[in-house]
């Protein structure tokens, strides 16, 4: 990716069908679809351009509460309602000692949000992406963005506009000029890559391997809908279970457990739950319906999160850990903080520097509050503290908001979280030997491989 000549130069050179376009998204998942509504309805003209073709599939099927009120302001509360389990909290499962703890999410401290949902991502998506489109943007599916060039004002004055070039699954190439690009490609971090800017976390390093089962043993009560969180000697699994009857069952794994694969991933992953007893008997008489994926280089971010005439989005920007389920609040979080900062860009570009430091702050402070619980949560101090939580001071309404995703409003969480970390911290040093222990282990196990 570099710079190029002026449109004018473009067009000279016999670039004839070159579309015009305000806002070019790459990406049709949550954090693509949900800024296309976004600034449609705003009024730009917005192309999004999506490699696959809807529905399909996409693993991360649980929600948090906090997503509930971005549903209503984008109008899709109903739609997705009608696809979701109703997950009214989460469980913490330690095989070890048979010990085990739930959440309520109406123990929260806005008791407001006291449910989310778990759903098929295939679905889910399509909603939205569907949703964009009503709203006026242009969805092209089937078709891979190949190049981005960002050409410049005569005398070399900023980026005056962006070139894009995609590819259609029938090979037709096609161009588009934009005022401004917004990357909401996912994993495949398609700018973070170009401009090598996207860097292995240093703090956190897993992978994952993940399928669906049917016939898996569920709740009977209210928690039929929870996401269960088990620990095991090599990281965590989940147990999600969805509206049709489908559970979804993952296991994040540090990279060395996966580098020891000799076998087929179906059978190297039926092994791995294998070694968690509780999950075992939740799938004895469950069948994987599936096939098995897996990826590695799991947890990443990039060293800016925007440019002259571009932002990222979402897993395009950063991606952590999962155990929280904040993977699609961040994702459109970003998407409705990049819809101001565009729309200021486009609008009074007087606004853009400080539009854009905003967006910067704020999709950096969720990964990073998420963050602090991720890099602890396999310790034997952070299983302590989950598996028998304490309110004093309201912690445990502090850290139920989080778990609900209600991190970035005006609820006051942050002084009773503060006391939980202090307190994590206080743990620790009690237990001298099992810190240093915990420590060295976690040393080895994010080392890459």
């Amino acid at each position: 990716m570099m710079d190029g000549g002026s449109p004018d130069a473009a067009a000279s050179n016999g670039d004839a069908a070159l579309h015009q376009t305000d806002v070019l998204v790459i990406g049709g998942g949550p954090a693509g679809s949900t800024v296309a509504t976004l600034l449609a309805r705003r009024g730009h003209q917005v192309t999004l351009i999506e490699k696959e073709r809807h529905p399909r599939f996409h693993i991360g099927e649980s929600l948090l509460p906090a997503n509930l009120p971005l549903f209503d302001q984008l109008g899709v509360a109903e739609q997705v309602r009608a696809i979701g389990m109703q997950k009214w909290g989460a469980e913490f499962i330690s095989p070890w000692d048979g010990r085990q703890q739930d959440f309520r999410f109406a123990q929260a401290w806005d008791k407001s949000m006291p449910y989310a949902y778990q759903v098929r991502r295939s679905q889910f998506d399509e909603i939205l992406i569907r949703n964009a489109a009503h709203a006026g943007a242009q969805v092209i599916e089937g078709c891979r963005v190949r190049g981005v060039e960002f050409q410049r004002r005569h005398g070399g004055s900023g980026v005056d506009a962006v070139r894009i070039e995609a590819q259609h699954q029938d090979g037709r190439m096609q161009h588009w000029r934009a005022r401004y690009l917004i990357d909401a490609s996912g994993r495949d971090t398609f700018l973070a890559n170009s401009f090598g800017v996207k860097r292995r976390n240093p703090k956190h390093n897993s992978a994952a391997i993940f399928g669906h089962f049917s016939g898996a043993e569920r709740h009977a009560d209210e928690r039929a809908g929870h996401i269960s969180i088990y620990w095991f000697d090599h990281g965590w699994l989940w147990f999600i279970p969805l509206h049709d009857g489908a559970t979804s069952v993952g296991a994040v794994v540090w990279p060395y457990y996966l580098k020891s694969r000799s076998v087929p991933v179906r059978e190297f992953f039926l092994a791995t739950i294998a070694l968690c007893p509780p999950l075992a008997r939740r799938l004895a008489n469950a069948t994987l319906t599936t096939e098995v994926e897996a990826t590695g280089n799991y947890s990443y971010s990039s060293t800016r999160s925007h440019g002259e005439g571009y932002l990222l989005l979402g897993d395009a920007y950063t991606f952590i850990d999962p155990v929280f389920s904040s993977g699609v609040l961040l994702a459109m979080h970003s998407a409705f903080v990049g819809a101001d900062a565009v729309d200021a860009c486009l609008r009074t570009p007087a606004r853009a520097r400080a539009a854009l430091r905003a967006f910067d702050r704020s999709i950096r402070s969720g990964p990073r509050e998420y963050s602090w619980f991720i890099y602890r949560v396999t310790t034997p101090t952070m299983r302590e503290l989950l598996l028998a939580p304490r309110n004093l001071l309201r912690m445990k309404e502090a850290m139920l908001s989080v778990l609900a995703g209600d991190i970035f409003g005006r609820t006051p969480i942050w002084k009773s979280v503060r006391a939980f970390k202090m307190t994590f911290g206080l743990f620790s040093l009690l237990h001298p030997r099992r810190r240093a222990l915990a420590a060295r282990r976690r040393s080895f196990n994010i080392r890459p491989v």
